[in-house]
């Protein structure tokens, strides 16, 4: 069964997107940890260069086939028949560009904020761009498990190190949470080895058929890995703790990246691998996307300081992609796929905005704000595009995300569909809120005298919001690339035989 296509580059690029960074940071290790200008630019120039190479993938993509792409495969470790194996197709491209793209506004975000230990922050920045880019990239078990479990180590160091008074306490928090999902994970990952006759390959795997009761087991198993990750109701604790004590570039990765990994799993592996489980949890998936959805809404309304606005905002806004994957047709899936790039450019965005005003005024509570508009016009208007993306306003790439999954959700579930829009305007009434006791009110002596954001944040916010009104006016030149692999991937969820009712009942009764 043909299972990749040839592309016309004659070298392996996804590789070289993997390594580059990696050896990037290699070579930050060798400069004197004196001379950060060296350490910011070399930084910088990486980063770019690696955006510069993965402009192909975006140019190069051939959207008619469902199939593998840029597929690079070689022995690794022959006797458990392990393999390094590199591909992407419509579902995955579009991560490995904005994680590219996310990694230099990251570098540029930090470029004054971060005096101590520079060169090792850096450092991790780089890494943790070849570990998310290889995660997206992989197509044995094995090595997305590696890379899986590799961005825990630079992300725990940027919250530990670089992180706000309760930095520790948020590290080891991100750490436990991730770990236990991911060891559960991987003992699914072993099961199936077993079960398919020694193979790690994602691909065959995913070509075969299980049992229903094992699918079952299994589905659960890569569930604790990437609900933590995603991160859905109720085990989304971690994730306004990390948000709130990370450094700005932390948050930015978090939000932009880190967390769609959650979803892109259950899209690259729950679907394909257990069709007929996740069909018969779907009603209990629609149910905690809806309630993340109306419970990370709610909550913003009481939230007094910025960050932690803003990342209870993601835990709704991710409730949304959730619903769109498991309302399993064609808009709701489309819809859920884009709204990840949609929450990572505009809330990634977003953290970005909020750092740039902590490092002039030092505080992050919203009540310390009043005025800002008028002492900074340009950051106001940019902050207020973000917004107005954030709520999904039209011809904003956040109003096709959530129409899609909105219009998917009420074929799978008419309830789901309209609970869901409940969160939409809840979403509405605290972000607008909250730019009102920002940007106007009366003015505080806090910000009173400020200056404006300089021409390297402007930089900084510029690609963003060009992606905002892109996705939003053209969102074909996006959703293009997806349209066959998530039709193939419908057949392959719809090719399998429901189970019966019964036994569906029971198993709700049970989570009941």
């Amino acid at each position: 069964m043909e299972q990749a296509i040839m592309n016309n580059l004659s070298f392996p690029i996804l590789s070289t997107l993997i390594f580059l960074p990696v050896a990037g940071a290699a070579l930050l290790l060798l400069i004197n940890r004196s001379n950060e200008n060296l350490i910011k630019w070399l930084s910088l120039i990486v980063s770019i260069a690696a955006f510069i190479i993965s402009i192909p993938l975006f140019t190069e993509f051939k959207k008619s086939t469902h199939l593998m792409q840029f597929t690079e495969r070689h022995a690794w470790i022959p006797s458990l028949n392990i393999n390094y194996h590199l591909g992407i197709d419509g579902i995955s491209v579009l991560f490995v560009l904005l994680s590219t793209l996310v990694t230099i506004l990251c570098v540029l975000i930090s470029w004054n904020s971060i005096k101590a230990k520079a060169k090792e922050f850096y450092i991790s920045i780089l890494i943790m761009e070849g570990a998310m880019i290889g995660v997206f990239c992989a197509l044995d078990f094995m090595l997305f498990y590696l890379f899986w479990e590799a961005m825990l180590i630079p992300m725990y160091l940027l919250i530990g190190v670089w992180g706000g008074p309760n930095r520790i306490y948020a590290a080891v928090k991100f750490f436990l949470f991730t770990l236990v999902g991911s060891v559960l994970m991987l003992v699914g990952i072993i099961v199936l080895y077993y079960q398919a006759g020694g193979t790690f390959d994602i691909l065959e795997l995913s070509a075969k058929t299980y049992p229903y009761k094992l699918q079952l087991w299994l589905f659960w198993a890569f569930f604790a890995a990437f609900a933590v990750k995603v991160p859905m109701f109720p085990v989304h604790t971690w994730l306004p703790d990390a948000h709130t004590e990370a450094p700005t570039a932390g948050s930015v990765i978090l939000a932009a990246v880190l967390i769609k990994m959650g979803a892109y799993g259950f899209i690259r592996f729950s679907l394909p691998l257990f069709p007929e489980a996740s069909k018969a949890m779907t009603p209990v998936m629609l149910a905690l996307s809806v309630i993340a959805i109306i419970y990370g809404a709610v909550i913003c309304l009481a939230q007094t300081d910025l960050k932690r606005l803003i990342a209870y905002s993601s835990v709704s806004h991710m409730g949304f992609v959730t619903l769109g994957i498991f309302a399993l047709n064609l808009q709701g899936m489309e819809g859920g796929i884009l709204q990840m790039i949609n929450h990572g450019i505009v809330t990634g965005a977003l953290f970005l905005s909020v750092g740039m005003i902590y490092d002039r005024t030092h505080t992050r509570q919203i009540a310390d704000y009043g005025g800002v508009a008028s002492a900074m016009p340009v950051y106001a208007s940019s902050f207020m595009i973000l917004t107005l993306a954030s709520i999904g306003l039209p011809a904003t790439n956040g109003f096709i995300g959530e129409f899609l999954i909105i219009l998917g959700g009420f074929k799978a579930s008419q309830w789901a569909g309209v609970l869901a829009a409940t969160g939409i305007i809840i979403g509405a009434g605290y972000m607008l809120w909250l730019y009102q006791r920002v940007f106007f009110m009366e003015t505080n002596q806090k910000v009173a005298g400020l200056a404006d954001i300089n021409l390297r944040e402007i930089i900084t916010l510029l690609p963003m919001i060009i992606l905002i009104f892109w996705i939003g006016v053209y969102p074909n030149a996006f959703l293009g690339f997806m349209h066959e692999s998530v039709k193939h991937l419908l057949e392959r969820v719809n090719s399998g035989s429901m189970p019966e009712a019964g036994v569906t009942k029971n198993i709700l009764e049970i989570i009941k």
